[in-house]
């Protein structure tokens, strides 16, 4: 003993003193803190085609929503505003640079009506992408929140199923396109025409998740242990559904894009100049020698967007997963 004093120049006091038990404290295990969105975040941009793949869609992002905003592009004036000069219609890229001069907006030539095909294309970008976000915000609203409900209630589930074998059986582009039809083909008509029936497939999917989930034992439970329904979908379901919200999204908003841009190009498309509708006036220049550009142009950049959309959403969705947190 007297070595340990001497060892450590402590008193018998000091080496032996007792320490108060909490058996509360002693219950608790030592563990990291866990954040679920800052380990999504960091599983995504550990890929590093994540970061390419994001840095391309924030350029589109850009070009979509801030360069039509600092040129002040003006859809009712700026098409027209070379419609009296005979030789700026159908002009390649390089054509367009040798009679305008160098300039961002000739670098994918221009129009019938001489018009500006790169402010154009971005200018029709914005009111596509616009329509699918609000087309998937509307769908994925409604759809999550029914389909919640969906899947808990079992006679709410047995009215359900039968609206879901008699509407889901119903073409759903042709169901769009009639509709467009019936009324003016407009932005908020699509709108309209897309989300009268979008949500049911995304309802019937969460409904199905739910109920999977649902009767696990730890649920179970939970319920006779009187926790309430809202608390088990918040704490016990919502965590797991996180990733698959998240690919249902991915998957959806260049789905509307898609969409728009055929509706567009069989003339069923709205009256804006969406990529649809560009790419519907362009049609005839896609078998022109030499005008070529103003049809694949719209093309290319379309699919540029829903692939870039597609992928990111895909990923992030990979991410949201808890199990690739470990």
């Amino acid at each position: 003993m007297e070595d340990f004093n001497k060892k450590y120049n402590m008193t018998d006091a000091e080496l032996f003193a007792p320490i108060d038990k909490d058996e509360l404290e002693s219950e608790k295990i030592t563990a990291p803190r866990y954040s679920y969105w800052k380990s999504v975040f960091r599983v995504f941009f550990r890929n590093k085609v994540n970061i390419v793949v994001l840095s391309i869609l924030a350029i589109v992002v850009a070009f979509t929503f801030i360069y039509p905003a600092v040129t002040g592009y003006d859809a009712k004036v700026d098409p027209f505003e070379n419609l009296m000069d005979t030789e700026a219609k159908h002009l390649t890229p390089s054509a367009a640079i040798d009679h305008f001069g160098f300039g961002l907006k000739w670098i994918f030539g221009t129009g019938k009506g001489g018009e500006s095909t790169f402010d154009s294309i971005w200018y029709g970008s914005q009111i596509s992408i616009a329509l699918a976000a609000i087309c998937a915000a509307v769908n994925m609203t409604i759809g999550i929140l029914l389909g919640a409900v969906w899947g808990f209630s079992r006679k709410f589930d047995m009215i359900m199923n039968e609206v879901y074998n008699i509407l889901g059986n119903v073409p759903y582009i042709l169901l769009v396109a009639v509709l467009v039809m019936i009324f003016s083909p407009s932005f908020w008509t699509l709108v309209f025409a897309m989300t009268i029936l979008g949500w049911l497939g995304m309802a019937y999917y969460i409904r199905t998740r739910v109920i999977i989930i649902r009767d696990h034992e730890y649920n179970l439970a939970s319920r006779c242990l009187g926790t309430s329904i809202f608390k088990i979908a918040i704490k016990n379901i919502l965590p797991f559904m996180t990733s698959v919200i998240v690919l249902e999204i991915a998957a959806a908003i260049p789905g509307y894009i898609s969409n728009e841009v055929f509706l567009s190009y069989i003339g069923m498309g709205m009256s804006e100049m969406s990529l649809g509708k560009l790419i519907y006036e362009a049609q005839n220049a896609m078998v022109t020698p030499g005008w070529g550009w103003e049809f694949w142009t719209p093309v290319a950049v379309a699919s540029l967007i829903t692939v870039v959309l597609y992928v990111t959403g895909q990923n992030l969705g990979d991410a949201s997963d808890p199990r690739t947190h470990m």
